[in-house]
């Protein structure tokens, strides 16, 4: 029996977009089999698994958003003072420290908000496990250890989610087992065949990554550093969108990913998105498996993504 898997992928407030996507396909009641999900497309891909239906998972991140915690972490000031339209989490960080905090006290410690307020953050999130939600789900973390994948299939929702979700810097790693976490972006953040694991045999893939923009040349090992960063997630997210069978981009790019002011614009940009493509979409989930096998097998002959 075929199953129609989703990969949502990370991009901070962008993956916003993907409760727009999720909200069409409600309407439309085309069955979801799988969810994966990386850093946000985790939170959300997790919330959808819970509650079976996206009109819920809008009303929790609204809530959650309004939550004084949220607001005391204070996301938005980092997008205080910034003259480049979207810059990456380091350069938004360090310009938020060089501001505020004395370096050297962000450097004696593992990120900038601490234990005791992400963990009230990330309590929000549904207190159950994988395996008993209703639709199967998996989110991706990163292991600072071993420096491998590790794709939660099992165990605690609200632990995965914070794993996958743990930006490198900003919020601190996560202890589970063995593993030391930190978010699934950092080894690509859309998670397209790690749904394949679920189960899923056709896989629609949601992109909420940033463009690759020219730049100026670097000046300094700072500006490097940033750039280095820059291209090897854009590559590492586009290897990664080969192991799908549809791809769609919502309109987001210009949004940065401190920007959950602009959720309402975000989430309808993924519904726009989804009905733009809702014909491939539909014709995706109701293609026969030979077809879709041939299909994808030529794909991989010509390199296409």
């Amino acid at each position: 029996m075929s199953k129609f898997g989703l990969a949502l992928g990370g991009g901070g407030a962008r993956g916003l977009a993907h409760i727009g996507v999720l909200k069409i396909l409600d309407s439309e009641k085309i069955k979801i089999d799988a969810i994966t999900g990386c850093s946000m497309g985790a939170i959300v891909g997790g919330l959808y698994a819970y509650y079976g239906n996206a009109m819920q998972v809008e009303e929790f991140m609204f809530e959650a958003m309004k939550h004084p915690k949220f607001l005391e972490l204070g996301i938005d000031r980092l997008n205080e003072h910034t003259n480049k339209p979207d810059k990456n989490y380091f350069e938004q960080f360090f310009d938020y420290v060089d501001r505020r905090v004395h370096v050297l006290k962000t450097l004696s410690r593992l990120s900038y908000f601490d234990e005791e307020v992400t963990k009230e953050i990330f309590d929000l999130i549904p207190d159950v496990e994988i395996e008993d939600l209703r639709i199967k789900f998996s989110a991706v973390a990163v292991d600072l250890i071993s420096g491998e994948e590790i794709n939660f299939k099992e165990g605690s929702l609200r632990g995965a989610v914070r794993a996958s979700s743990a930006i490198p810097g900003i919020f601190p790693p996560v202890k589970i087992e063995k593993h030391f976490l930190v978010d699934g972006s950092t080894s690509g953040s859309i998670p397209s065949g790690k749904v394949r694991e679920l189960g899923a045999d056709r896989v629609l893939a949601v992109d909420v990554t940033r463009k690759l923009e020219s730049a100026n040349q670097p000046k300094n090992v700072i500006e490097i550093l940033y750039r280095t960063e820059d291209i090897s997630s854009f590559h590492l997210s586009l290897l990664r969108l080969k192991e799908t069978d549809l791809i769609i981009r919502p309109s987001v790019k210009e949004f940065k990913w401190t920007d959950f002011d602009q959720a309402e614009k975000l989430i309808l940009a993924g519904e726009l998105a989804a009905k733009e493509n809702l014909a491939e979409i539909k014709r995706l989930n109701k293609r026969s498996y030979f077809m879709l096998r041939l299909s994808q097998y030529l794909k991989r002959l010509k390199g296409d993504q």
